[in-house]
């Protein structure tokens, strides 16, 4: 069994007060590991790590910076199978999934460390002849990031990545319930070289460290990957130091399918998008909306593809979807079917638990006769269920999808060139997948809108939330 140590100022530690806790494998219910239940005291200990690090570290040049990440970057392709085992046997899913997750990890990295090198300031012109005026972008200082379970190496890439070619050293806290793939990435940045204290890793109790990182004021910004109810938590502690923050939020993701669509390729990002990771992800489609016209077919289509993905343990071949994080998260995909169905909902296909299998699966479920008033087209589901609606007109569906209050990610199937525009230009979210169930890519930004959060990660500004700007004004 893994027994996992917390990485701090370079030096493998126990937790201060000696506890650990038992890790789960969700597919099974069995003991993996153990890891350290850290409190107070040791992110005290990191947050100091960092502090101490981060002038030698920010004076590095960019392109040292760049170099160290390269490096990680490379080994962690090295070890692309043992970090996905990883992932797998912590979080549930694919093993094929988990090794796109180590390549998509990977890929931030690098990104970041091409963008490391980019940092510009500028030369202002100036209204007065004796003065010269400049602005120059210089890291924010020591950061702390809280990141989530069902994408844990990729989404902690893209905070560190461009966090540390930014010039700033880092506190990461991971989910408690998948540690182990950071502790192997901690190993393998320890293995780069990458100078003691300019990355930690806390795990353990999440309000005890959570607090002494939002109320610590060595470190001056947070960014955070989770639910909207933590984010909003996380943002009302921020304000007291007026610490930057960026959030990547709940999502509740509409997938819209017009009736020029081709049907094929709207089936296909239809099973993509809801049913990967077992529907466990912040932009998966969590209600469906076809136009009437061929709606028929749609479902037709959808229900043999979806009766067709292979339920099982991750590391089985064949198995498509794998088991939900735990038996909350079961819980509540079950109550929002059967509160569903209570109010008339129609089950197409699946609609209850894999009892035959020891883990927590939910069968792949479709459901018809939906409406506004159910839980299911109102909270994010993060399980393997596909609620499907119909709408008649362009402006109907508009006005249905932007009617939430999260504002993360979008889908629509079309071919028509000027619906392609003016949907995008309408939905009230900040990525948007056209023809496209995997709209995300490193080059591009990710994050949301309204109450899915603030900032964006990835793409050409990824570094922007991690520096600050000097304007500087000399008189000759």
């Amino acid at each position: 069994m893994n027994q996992w140590l917390m990485y701090v100022n370079g030096q493998w530690v126990q937790s201060t007060s000696g506890r650990t806790y038992s890790l789960i494998n969700p597919a099974t219910r069995a003991v993996t590991g153990t890891a350290q239940q850290g409190g107070i005291a040791d992110a005290r200990a990191a947050i100091a790590a960092a502090q101490g690090a981060y002038k030698g570290w920010a004076g590095l040049t960019a392109k040292e910076r760049a170099a160290y990440l390269s490096k990680l970057a490379d080994s962690m392709e090295q070890c692309k199978e043992e970090l996905a085992g990883l992932i797998t046997l912590e979080m549930g899913k694919p093993l094929a999934e988990a090794r796109g997750e180590v390549a998509l990890a990977a890929e931030y990295l690098r990104w970041s460390a091409g963008e490391a090198v980019r940092v510009y300031g500028k030369v202002i012109p100036s209204s007065s002849p004796d003065k010269r005026l400049l602005s120059v972008r210089q890291p924010v200082g020591p950061v702390a990031a809280i990141t989530p379970w069902n994408f844990p190496l990729s989404m902690a890439a893209r905070k560190i990545g461009p966090a540390l070619a930014a010039g700033c050293t880092l506190v990461l806290k991971p989910a408690e319930q998948t540690p182990g793939v950071m502790v192997r990435f901690m190993e393998l940045a320890h293995e780069a070289g990458i100078p003691a204290g300019v990355l930690n890793l806390v795990t353990g109790h999440p309000q005890e460290i959570g607090e002494e990182l939002l109320s610590n004021p060595a470190i001056r910004k947070i960014t955070f990957t989770g639910s909207t109810a933590v984010g909003k938590q996380l943002m009302k502690a921020a304000t007291e130091q007026v610490k930057r923050v960026s959030m990547e939020l709940g999502g509740h993701a509409p997938l819209i399918v017009f009736e020029d669509a081709d049907l094929d390729i709207a089936v296909a990002g239809a099973v993509s998008s809801k049913f990967r990771n077992a529907g466990q992800t912040c932009i998966c489609a969590n209600r469906i909306y076809v136009q009437r016209s061929v709606a028929a077919e749609f479902l037709e289509r959808f229900k043999q593809a979806v009766e067709q993905l292979v339920v099982g343990d991750g590391f089985e071949k064949e198995s498509a979807i794998g088991p939900l994080i735990s038996e909350k998260a079961l819980n509540k995909v079950r109550l929002q079917v059967d509160e569903a169905v209570e109010k008339g909902a129609q089950i197409v296909t699946g609609g209850k638990a894999i009892s035959r299998l020891p883990g927590y699966f939910y069968e792949p479920t479709i459901l018809t006769a939906v409406n506004d008033t159910m839980l299911i087209m109102q909270e994010e589901t993060f399980g393997p269920v596909a609620p499907v609606c119909l709408f008649d007109t362009e402006e109907e569906v508009i006005e249905q999808a932007n009617h939430a209050v999260y504002g993360l990610a979008a889908y629509y199937y079309t071919r028509d060139l000027g619906r392609m525009f003016r949907i995008y230009e309408s939905l009230e979210y900040g990525i948007i997948g056209c023809n496209d169930a995997v709209p995300t890519a490193v080059e591009g930004p990710f994050g949301g809108m309204k109450e899915s959060g603030i900032g964006r990660e990835g793409g050409p500004d990824s570094l922007a939330d991690f520096l600050e700007t000097k304007f500087v004004s000399i008189r000759m």
